[in-house]
């Protein structure tokens, strides 16, 4: 086949990359890149949506729930809005859950560093 007719044949069947030109094919136009594809920049801006959410959601929560309530733990007595104190205990509750998952991702690493000597 002569150059010409090469070129002819290429630019008929599409544009093609060093990849598949090497391997005599096309580039397929429907796996080109998405311009609109998803970022770490656009993560980071779903993460500051949805945070934001969850503030108005709280602030609403703490304006509905002032009321005092008697909170008594090991020996300690006081009194504290009724949102402070649920919202204490929801912390109390995330730290010992991350407490939990943490040894236990450790305990699965030691155990796949282990299986691998």
């Amino acid at each position: 086949m002569t150059d010409d007719a090469q070129r002819a044949t290429n630019s008929a069947t599409g544009p093609q990359t060093s990849e598949t030109a090497a391997a005599g094919r096309t580039e397929d136009p429907t796996r080109r890149k998405d311009p609109l594809r998803r970022s770490r920049t656009s993560f980071a801006w779903l993460a500051v949506v949805l945070l934001a959410a969850v503030l108005v959601v709280l602030i609403v929560f703490i304006a509905q729930n002032t009321q005092r309530v008697q909170v008594s733990f090991f020996g300690w007595d006081g009194q504290t809005p009724l949102a402070v104190a649920l919202m204490i205990a929801a912390a109390g509750g995330l730290i010992l859950a991350a407490i939990a998952a943490t040894l236990r991702m450790w305990q699965i690493r030691r155990r796949v560093r282990r299986g691998q000597r």
